[in-house]
Formats: C-alpha cells, sequence, structure tokens
C-alpha cells in the first residue's frame, strides 16, 4: 500500500487531495502544521508527502528543506514530494526548495492523480 502525507491548514485543499487519492492501495494522512511534517514522516514513512506552501508558521519550502536534510542524514527514508503552490509563477520555488515536482492550485483531481502515480 502506498502511504501518502499531506501537510495543509485548508480543509478545502485537504479534501480534494483525499477525494483524488484515497483508495484502496493508498492510504492518506494529513497534518496541519508544517513543523509536525518531520515526526509524522519519522513514524509513517510515507512514499510521498504532499506539502502547501503556505502552512502557518512553517511552511511548504521549510518543510521540504527540512525532510531532505533528514533524509541525507539518514534519519528518514527516501520519499518523494510535491509541493503545492499558490501561482504559476511561483514555480522556481519548488526547485529552491528541493521538491521533486510542483503542481499549482486550485487543485485538479485528475491530475494530481497522475503526477502522485508517476512519483509512486
Amino acid at each position: 500500500m502506498d502511504k501518502v502525507l499531506l501537510a495543509t491548514d485548508s480543509d478545502e485543499t485537504a479534501e480534494e487531495t483525499f477525494a483524488a487519492l484515497l483508495g484502496p492501495e493508498t492510504s492518506v494522512s494529513r497534518v496541519t502544521r508544517g513543523e509536525d511534517v518531520r515526526v509524522v514522516a519519522a513514524e509513517l514513512e510515507p512514499d510521498l508527502v504532499i506539502l502547501d506552501l503556505q502552512i502557518g508558521n512553517m511552511g511548504g519550502v521549510a518543510a521540504s528543506l527540512d525532510l531532505r536534510h533528514e533524509i541525507t542524514a539518514g534519519r528518514l527514508k527516501p520519499l518523494k514530494i510535491i509541493l503545492l503552490l499558490d501561482r504559476e509563477a511561483d514555480t522556481w520555488i519548488a526547485t529552491e526548495a528541493k521538491a521533486d515536482c510542483e503542481l499549482v492550485k486550485p487543485l485538479n483531481a485528475l491530475r494530481l492523480r497522475k503526477l502522485a502515480k508517476s512519483l509512486l
């Protein structure tokens, strides 16, 4: 079973993500604070982490960089990261955040499902 961890404080984004990805072969868990991503990722060992760019006091960029540092240090197993952006002009941020790819909101369930499947 593929495990996905979603980090967003937006209920709308969470609902769209769960609807697009949750199924018999995929579990989706959610955190609402960026600072919780590392701890929950260590506990759940997700295959994919989806980070909203704006998550309270520790956004998607900081959470992505934190995960990459933990992976490099050997404290987390390798995983894929999708960064959810607010606008097209922010696409360069995903590269700086060392995300595997980015997706601009509003979310499209089909695009999210295809992107997640390509990474899993």
